[in-house]
This record gives structure tokens, sequence and C-alpha cells, in this order.
């Protein structure tokens, strides 16, 4: 087989425009249909509750085909599974768009979810595989999360556009299209990064099921993120059947809660930092029964509306933003020096547990040494490494070095200082 290192040899701007479409596509396929879920048990003659059980099969096939595809990627190899998966969405899609009945629709809807979660584990095994040990995968990583945190607030939108101009199927047909062009661009260049078998290491999970923080942790995550699944599904039929918005008004309405988890996301950080784990934790969960609380009274004393619906959800956005930020580390903190690979293995279950792809990281902050000696605190100081290693390697090719010297011997001070190893400084010296 070849090594990794042969066959992915990619710029890094090469590298994500391959990878990730495949990541927007399973998260995209879900918020680009919610304008015409009210409007679906009409179309396909059917109840309401079978247009629900689409959304609702969609994301849970999304979470729970990464338990299957991921041991499947382990032994078959990323590539086949990548494929595999992104035609059977690409398929799966146009014959949604051919739909006319009930049955049919709720299969494809299916088999739409399964291809996007073989493609999703095969992508991230695939960059865990080139970029594990490389500081590009924090880059990766914290691009993919500022992607897929503007999915949920154009997705709608897009959707409801395209239905007015093309109609519904235009919507699927959309899908589909764009998995051929992804496919297309990948089948040439998608190479194996599978390791040998030898490097594929087991692990024993019963610790973890024993801890009683990766519980606390665990269900903090599940009742935010499913705080924000109940507004997914329903908000289109609270607020386009009851309030009367129109496809796009909804859209919008439902973009403005996105856009409070990203401009909280941008500020998370320093609360995280103020307040500490489980303290970000406990005020979510107070956000959240605010938030409850709000749309309880909205509902028992007032009408459905922005004002009764759509601003209680931003208070529980804010409290789902707390709560994710800090749930992994949270959850994998007693276990010392083995959180790195279960880390890695349960990103993606926790990514698309319940939000569709959209957990928000916290960004490292590269001069900060806060000297803790906690799972999350090792784990900032490594990507605080990463981030100035890749500062040393853009110093390296700027043909103006002279006033990033003083950074680079920072952060070259910095490498040594935190992982214990000559950085290799000198290096600058050298040309590009």
């Amino acid at each position: 087989m070849l090594t990794k290192n042969h066959v992915w040899r990619y710029s890094l701007p090469a590298a994500l425009l391959l990878m990730a479409p495949f990541d927007i596509l399973a998260s995209l396929a879900m918020d680009i249909y919610l304008p015409i879920v009210p409007a679906m048990p009409g179309i396909l003659g059917t109840s309401p509750a079978v247009v629900q059980l689409t959304l609702s099969l969609y994301m849970v096939m999304l979470g729970l085909g990464q338990i299957v595809f991921g041991p499947v990627s382990d032994r078959i190899g990323r590539r086949p599974v990548l494929i595999g998966g992104a035609m059977l969405f690409a398929a799966a899609s146009f014959c949604l768009a051919a739909s006319s009945s009930a049955i049919p629709f709720v299969a494809f809807r299916f088999l739409q979810a399964v291809g996007a979660s073989a493609a999703l584990v095969a992508t991230f095994a695939t960059i865990r595989d080139v970029y594990a040990d490389r500081p590009e995968s924090v880059v990766i990583y914290s691009l993919f999360s500022s992607i897929l945190a503007f999915v949920p607030a154009l997705g709608p939108i897009a959707g409801a556009m395209l239905a007015e101009r093309f109609g519904w199927r235009s919507i699927f047909v959309t899908l589909g299209a764009l998995a051929i062009i992804a496919l297309l661009q990948a089948l040439p260049r998608w190479h194996e990064s599978r390791p040998s078998a030898a490097a594929l290491s087991r692990h024993a999970f019963g610790p973890l099921f024993r801890s009683l923080a990766f519980w606390t942790y665990t269900l903090g995550f599940s009742a935010a993120m499913g705080t924000f699944f109940v507004f997914f599904s329903t908000s289109s039929r609270v607020l386009i059947d009851k309030a009367g918005y129109s496809e796009l008004q909804f859209s919008l309405a439902f973009a403005t809660v996105a856009i409070v988890m990203i401009i909280t996301a941008r500020f998370a950080e320093r609360f995280v930092s103020r307040w500490g784990t489980s303290g970000s934790l406990l005020r979510g969960m107070c956000m959240l029964l605010l938030g409850a609380a709000l749309l309880i009274a909205g509902e028992t004393f007032g009408f459905p509306s922005s004002w009764t619906f759509v601003m209680p959800m931003w208070v529980m956005a804010v409290g789902i933003v707390f709560t994710v930020s800090v749930t992994a580390n949270g959850a994998l903190e007693d276990f010392g020096d083995r959180i790195g690979d279960r880390k890695r293995r349960s990103r993606g279950f926790w990514r698309h547990g319940g939000f569709g792809g959209r957990s928000l990281f916290l960004r490292p902050k590269p001069h900060c040494r806060d000297g803790g000696d906690t799972a999350r605190d090792r784990t900032a100081r490594r990507q605080r490494v990463a981030a100035c290693r890749l500062c040393l390697d853009y110093g390296r090719c700027r043909a103006d070095r002279a006033p990033a010297v003083a950074f680079q011997k920072e952060c070259a001070g910095m490498i040594e200082e935190e992982v214990g190893q000559e950085p290799g400084f000198p290096a600058l010296k050298r040309g590009c």
C-alpha cells in the first residue's frame, strides 16, 4: 500500500477544496430542506408525522452511520467508503427529486443519510491519517467549523429561493448535482490514506463508560443538541403554519439563531477561560432552562411569532454554545494521555450526533501559556505548538522576513518549552 506521505502531497488550499464539499453537503442536506417541510404532506399525500420522520431519520442515521462506517473504512480503506457514500448520496438525491409518494421518499431520504454518513466518516478519517501530526490539522478543523457554522444560516435561505423559483424538486436536484461535482473531483485525486493494519490500534472503552464525568458531560451535550434538534424539526411548522411566515421569512428567522451561535462562539473562549469547564456547562444548562421557560411563557400567554418562539431560542443558542464548547474536553478529561485517540474517535460522533455537524470549537491562542496540567490544557498546548509551527513555516517563505524574526523566535522558544525538543529554528536562516 502506498503511504499517505507519498499520495497526499497537495497544498493546504487544494486539500480543503477536495475534502470540504463532502462535509458541507452532509449538513446542507438537512438545512436546505427545511423551508418546504410544511408543504410536503400535501405534496406527498401523507401526514405531517411522516414528513417529520424524514428529518429525524436523516439526523439519527447521520450519527449512527459513523459507528458502522468507521470500522468499515479501517478494514477496506477510506477511498472506497468515500466514493461509495458520495455515489449513494447523489443517487438518493436525484431519486428524492423524482419521488411523488411518501414511502419512496422516506426510503430515499434514509439512503441519502447513509451516503452522507459514509462520506463524512471517510473525510475525517483521511484528515486524521494525513494531518494528525501536522500543524495544518489546526487550520483544517478550524476552517471546517467556521464553514459549517454558516450552513444553517444560509442553507434554508437557499432552499427557499430554489423552491420559489424552480419548485421543491430543484432542492434535491441541486444536492445531487453538487455531490456529482465533488465526486468527479475526488475520483482521480482522492488517494488511499488508511494506515497499515499494525498501525490500527484498539482501545477498551470500559473505563470511559464507567466515568461519571463522561456521562455528566455527555448528557449535557445531549441536552444542548436535543434542544437544537427540537427547534430544527419544529420551527418550520410553527413559523410557517401557525405564524404565517413565508418560506423566505422563515429561512431568515432560522438564520438569526445560527448567527447568534456564531457570535457567541467568537467570544466563548474568554468565557470558558474565566468559568472553567464545569462552570461553562452549568451556565449553559441555565441558559437552556431560561430559554425553555420563555418558550413556555410565550406559548401560554402569547401567539407564535419571532418574539415568543425565535427570541427564546436565541437565549438557548447561547447555552448550546457554552455547553458544546466544553463537553468533549470535560468528558475525556480523566483519561490523561489516552485522550488523543478517543477524542479523534468521538469527534465525529459529537460533531454530528444532534447538531448536523456544527460543533463549535474554541480557537487556539498562540501566546497564552496557562501552565495547566489537565487534559484540556495539554490539548490546548499542542494546538498552540501547531499554530506556532505554522507561523515558523510562513516566516521561512516570506520575501521580507526581517520584521517577523522576533515573533518567529518567540514561537520557536515556545515550541522548545512546550514540546521539550529542539525546534529547528536555524532553518529560518536558509532560503525557501
